[in-house]
């Protein structure tokens, strides 16, 4: 192919950004599995805390597992975040992101058991 193509601004049919070779491309089966195993993880979610399926202390634990197994869904399904080298920046900034929630959450309910602790009243005597 000529410089002409490009130097002209004209299109160019493989013209790609660097890094980018050989990307692979969701297709209309990645989408329709990961759209089924959305849906029955949400079913199972809820037969799970409407039914005796579990055992009772147990069902908290097992709506996480749930949780996760759904946002593991959509990572891979839906973001195509894979383990490949190319993947590396998502991962480690997810990995951030997931670390300030980490924090923002644990230090919330750290300043609000400190505050009741804090602020409850003393027994009349």
């Amino acid at each position: 192919m000529s410089d002409e193509g490009r130097l002209s601004g004209g299109y160019v049919p493989d013209d790609r950004a660097p890094g980018v070779e050989g990307e692979a491309t969701a297709t209309w089966l990645t989408y329709t599995v990961g759209l089924g195993l959305a849906i029955l993880a949400t079913i199972v979610s809820f037969v799970v805390s409407q039914t005796n399926l579990l055992w009772e202390p147990g069902v908290p634990v097992g709506l996480v597992v749930l949780a996760f197994a759904q946002i593991g869904v959509h990572l891979v399904f839906f973001l195509h975040l894979g383990s490949g080298p190319d993947h590396t920046n998502n991962v480690l900034a997810l990995a951030f992101g997931l670390f300030i929630v980490f924090l923002v959450i644990t230090g919330s309910c750290w300043i609000i058991t400190h505050l009741h602790d804090n602020m409850t009243l003393a027994p009349m005597q």
